[in-house]
């Protein structure tokens, strides 16, 4: 093993018996399949704890050299999310009124979506992911102390996360309003942030529907090589 400035332990392994494998992979299969993305949200509360043992399980995720680069802003403050909301609508506005091409429009029709977005003030919380391009170093603050695989990194937090958040019982969104850099500005979040993705989290509408879409099949996805 290479040097290493770190103190290795055990590893505990779960110790499950190929049987059991083989029945947990294929619930997770089942259970993952019914997550959807939803824009029907309830306003009934979750609780603070709640958020943060989600952000945390998330926060477990593997990162380049382990920097962690990642923040997760958790906005419950009604004002802050009314401010979200008007400035992420005023640049949906213009994105479905002359940014985006007339195939992307098309192809969102079937969806039923349009630059408003009442979910961002009806949803009881709204995580902002920001990905952490640099660290500040703490004792030369002109100095910039690089992170690595940022967006890969960042990316596997938010897909770990969103896991979380199905497997709790609750319902989310990726809203990715763009430009998204006003939430920088809206957060007061510091010049190493950029934000990557707005996830508004909670339970969902007694009323909500989502469209009946179709995923590809395993013959699809996998290329196998065996």
């Amino acid at each position: 093993m290479a040097d290493s400035t770190y103190k290795f332990i055990p590893y505990v392994s779960s110790g499950l018996a190929p049987a059991e494998t083989e029945t947990r992979a294929r619930q997770l299969r089942l259970e993952w399949a019914a997550r959807r993305s939803l824009r029907m949200f309830s306003s009934r509360p979750v609780p603070r704890s709640v958020i943060e043992d989600l952000i945390m399980a998330a926060s477990s995720a593997p990162s380049g050299a382990n920097k962690q680069p990642w923040t997760f802003c958790a906005v419950s403050n009604p004002a802050l999310k009314a401010q979200i909301r008007e400035a992420a609508e005023k640049e949906e506005y213009e994105n479905y009124h002359g940014r985006m091409p007339g195939e992307w429009l098309q192809d969102l029709r079937q969806f039923g979506t349009d630059w408003q977005k009442p979910f961002l003030e009806i949803a009881p919380w709204i995580i902002v992911l920001f990905k952490r391009i640099y660290e500040k170093d703490d004792q030369d603050p002109s100095k910039k102390n690089n992170n690595y695989y940022v967006t890969e990194s960042v990316g596997l937090a938010a897909g770990m996360f969103l896991t979380a958040i199905h497997q709790a019982g609750l319902v989310s969104l990726t809203h990715t309003p763009s430009p998204m850099n006003f939430l920088g500005s809206v957060l007061g979040r510091p010049e190493n942030e950029r934000p990557f993705l707005l996830i508004p989290v909670g339970y969902a509408a007694d009323d909500a529907v989502v469209p009946a879409i179709q995923r590809k099949s395993a013959e699809e996805v996998i290329a196998w090589y065996e």
